[in-house]
């Protein structure tokens, strides 16, 4: 991912955890009861063999047994409590940290997703976070118990023979060294196996979100061969990952029984010699082996742990990510509903990519209330960029653009957006019904208010034709509808708005005739008494607007009526004579695309 920020602190990962104490305490209560009478059982093993086998005491020997069962169904009871609170807390805190991604990221500038691939953003988002909720709700409740077994069967070996627990001391050093070492280079290979499946899962979406093109052009064995490159990369980390894993877990098992073998021989030595009792021998070696399996399972969890703490830092990167459009500190509102009356000036802009070319050069222009303006000129010439920066998508270099006489930084970009509706060449379907895409203008719109903008955009007759009239499922990105018709409901979602400001980037340029005829009606009454600028290459369409200007290589060159702009604007009129020259009487069927 591009500018990737320099490591973020974990700790920063704590406030998701911060609001949910009690339910923390409760989860630490049960760890640290189970943990304690799991230590607590091996007593009762060491009475029934000292005063039960060896003394041949049946009546210590029940004694035993039933205290033993008692804490074997308290271990059970708190068990349950523990496994219950710490998958809570993983599913809760998850939970949290995707909606916090995601409202992040869903308010980032939209040149962040110009430099950062989706795909990685929702690898992150989904994969990671899921990493995330098995260590918080299954691996770091592992590690804390056998952390809290080790701490307490270490004591207990102290306890049971000081002697023999002096082994313990000269081993830990030697556990924890490979641990440490191993566990720092695990960290950096989750970090990148994580950025590896993030590849694979971005080329998957793109081709499959392109899979027309993709088989139009045969590009399957194209495809098949770099996703095969994605995938074997992201094995080569994974397999590196593991074998590093591996080593640590055969280091760590093979130093820690090696001491519980050393031990054993040594406390053996000790019962054949009468200064220790089989009961206390016995005790040592369990308490040795729940230690020993302490050390395992934590140098087992800690790969998880380090796995998480990379998919953690991948995340904490989308959250700390910058967003160069925010609302200033003290906000601007209108009082009243705005006119729509837009000023453009000095305008300048160029793009972070390409710095030494002005996108927009001093522009000046002023549309008033309700007047219809056509932006034309070739493709590059600033069209699209002038629209980003009327949404405020980017801020200019130099200029302002005001509405209603108030400069767009000084209010807030949601107040600003709620004022305009854009409908573009190709519109943005969403996943759902008829409903879902209509109301996106307006999510609190009721039924009549939808079914009135569709009538009012052209729409409500194909709409009822549809298999399931307004309820019908119109596929990913509505696939299932044709160009004319997805313009059309685009046009009664921002009839529905119902904005002051209209931005129309050529809604009709890939329409057959008769489609374009109906969306043009469409248009036409969606811009009545609206401030509307409209990005045209086919002057046809916007020969009878209030007032064309003509923009080149960023600068406002020329305005005026069509007529007004055959006479005194040469690239106007030479793009009219390529459009009209060899029809005049139906410029609207034969006119062609300048871009």
């Amino acid at each position: 991912m591009q500018n990737r920020s320099k490591t973020i602190p974990l700790t920063d990962a704590g406030k998701f955890l911060r609001p949910y104490l009690k339910q923390i305490t409760w989860a630490v209560i049960a760890l640290v009861f189970t943990a304690g009478l799991s230590l607590g059982l091996v007593q009762y093993v060491r009475i029934i063999v000292d005063e039960g086998f060896v003394a041949s005491s049946t009546a210590s020997l029940n004694q035993a047994i039933v205290g033993f069962m008692i804490i074997a169904v308290l271990q059970a009871i708190g068990t349950f409590a523990r496994f219950y609170w710490v998958s809570w807390l993983g599913e809760r805190v998850t939970a949290d940290i995707r909606k916090a991604v995601y409202s992040h990221v869903i308010s980032l500038h939209p040149g962040y997703f110009e430099a950062n691939l989706s795909g990685e953003i929702s690898s992150r988002i989904t994969a990671d976070t899921t990493l995330i909720q098995s260590v918080i709700g299954s691996s770091a409740s592992i590690a804390l118990r056998n952390f809290l077994i080790l701490i307490g069967g270490t004591v207990f070996l102290f306890i049971t023979n000081p002697r023999l627990a002096s082994v313990v001391l000269v081993c830990i050093p030697l556990v924890i060294g490979p641990i440490m070492f191993f566990g720092r280079r695990v960290r950096r290979l989750s970090r990148s196996s994580q950025d590896e499946i993030a590849n694979v899962g971005a080329y998957v979406g793109e081709s499959i979100q392109q899979i027309k093109t993709v088989q139009a052009y045969n590009h399957q064995s194209y495809d098949r061969s770099q996703f095969s490159t994605h995938v074997e990369a992201a094995l080569k980390v994974a397999l590196a990952r593991i074998k590093t894993r591996s080593f640590l877990i055969t280091i760590v098992m093979t130093l820690v029984f090696g001491a519980v073998a050393l031990m054993i021989w040594v406390g053996g030595q000790d019962v054949i010699n009468g200064e220790m009792s089989a009961g206390e021998l016995t005790a040592f070696v369990v308490y040795a082996v729940l230690v020993a399996s302490a050390v395992g399972a934590i140098s087992a969890v800690i790969t998880e742990l380090q796995r998480a703490a990379g998919a953690l830092e991948r995340l904490m990167e989308l959250l700390h990510a910058h967003n160069e459009i925010v609302a200033p500190d003290q906000a601007k509102a209108f009082s009243v509903k705005p006119e729509g009356a837009l000023e453009l000036k000095e305008l300048s802009y160029s793009y972070p990519s390409r710095p030494e070319i002005m996108a927009l050069d001093k522009v000046i222009l002023s549309v008033k209330p309700g007047e219809n303006v056509a932006l034309v000129g070739p493709s590059g010439a600033g069209k699209s960029t002038l629209f980003d920066l009327i949404l405020r998508f980017y801020d200019p270099a130099a200029g302002s653009v005001c509405l209603d006489g108030i400069d767009i930084r000084e209010l807030d970009p949601l107040e600003l957006r709620s004022h305009i509706a854009v409908v573009s060449q190709q519109p943005a379907m969403f996943t759902g019904n008829v409903w879902d895409n209509i109301r996106y203008g307006r999510p609190e719109a009721s039924d009549d208010e939808v079914r009135m903008a569709a009538e009012a955009a052209y729409a409500s007759h194909f709409i009822d034709e549809l298999p399931d009239k307004y309820d019908s499922f119109l596929g990913e990105s509505g696939v299932r509808l044709s160009g004319g018709q997805k313009q059309r409901l685009a046009i009664a979602r921002a009839i529905l708005k119902d904005p002051e400001i209209l931005l129309l980037d050529e809604a009709t340029s890939a329409l057959d005739a008769e489609s374009e005829y109906q969306v043009q009606q469409a248009l036409e009454r969606l811009m009545e008494n609206r401030t509307s600028l409209i990005i045209a290459h086919r002057l046809a369409t916007v020969m009878n607007v209030d007032r064309i200007a003509v923009l080149d290589h960023g600068e406002l060159i020329a305005q005026g009526s069509h007529r007004e702009l055959m006479l005194s604007c040469p690239l106007y009129a030479n793009l009219a004579q390529l459009q009209f020259g060899e029809s005049d009487s139906k410029p609207s069927l034969v006119a062609i695309e300048v871009s």
